[in-house]
C-alpha cells in the first residue's frame, strides 16, 4: 500500500497512524508517478484537485484554466490528499468510505 501526500499535512498523518504496512511517498520531494496521476484523475475527476490550497489561491485564471493533468504533474501539492494505493485501487482523502474500503476502524 502506498499514500502519496505531504508529512506536514495532518490528514495524512492520521492516516498514516492508522494504517499497517503502508509506504509514504511525498509529493513535494518525490512527486506523483504520472500512471497514478491519471489513474487517479480518471477515477476522481475534478475532485483531484484542491481548489483551496495555498498552491491554488495563488494561481491566476490563466494557469487554472490549464488541463488538471498538467497542473498536478507542475504542482503535487494540488492533489486532494492523501491519495491512497492498494493493489490497484485508489481511495481519495481519509473519510468514512476510504476507511471502510481499506478496513480500517
Amino acid at each position: 500500500m502506498r499514500l502519496y501526500g505531504l508529512k506536514n499535512c495532518d490528514t495524512c498523518r492520521k492516516a498514516l497512524k492508522s494504517l499497517l504496512d503502508v509506504e509514504f511517498v511525498d509529493v513535494r520531494a518525490d512527486g506523483v508517478p504520472q500512471v497514478v496521476l491519471t489513474q487517479a484523475l480518471e477515477r476522481f475527476g475534478e475532485a483531484l484537485l484542491n481548489t483551496r490550497s495555498t498552491t491554488w489561491r495563488g494561481m491566476d485564471d490563466a494557469q487554472r484554466a490549464r488541463p488538471p493533468l498538467e497542473l498536478l504533474t507542475d504542482h503535487p501539492t494540488l492533489m486532494k490528499r492523501p491519495l491512497i494505493e492498494q493493489d490497484g485501487t485508489l481511495y481519495l482523502g481519509w473519510t468514512a468510505e476510504t476507511k471502510a474500503g481499506l478496513g480500517v476502524a
